[in-house]
């Protein structure tokens, strides 16, 4: 019984997770590729990008881990620029 009693407690002192930004605050810049999109992937390999950059294709294995200062630019199946984001 007293070791119940010990897991309880323990299990109430988690700590709380970490607060993401809101995803329509820009925290990554990433309003000023926008001109990007729709362009083909190979577009970005003339642009000066600064910074931490993740640039996902289909099927890629990518982490869950957020970044807020990082710019994902995902791309579609045809090799196209789909969407730009910040994580």
């Amino acid at each position: 019984m007293k070791r119940i009693i010990i897991l309880l407690i323990l299990a109430g002192c988690t700590a709380t997770p970490p607060q993401l930004p809101p995803q329509t605050a820009d925290t990554c810049n990433a309003a000023s590729y926008e001109t990007l999109l729709g362009q083909d992937a190979t577009a970005l390999e003339t642009t000066l990008l600064l910074g931490k950059v993740r640039v996902i294709r289909p099927g890629d294995a990518v982490t869950m881990d957020f970044l807020a200062d990082r710019i994902n630019f995902m791309i579609d199946d045809n090799g196209r620029i789909a969407t730009i984001s910040c994580g």
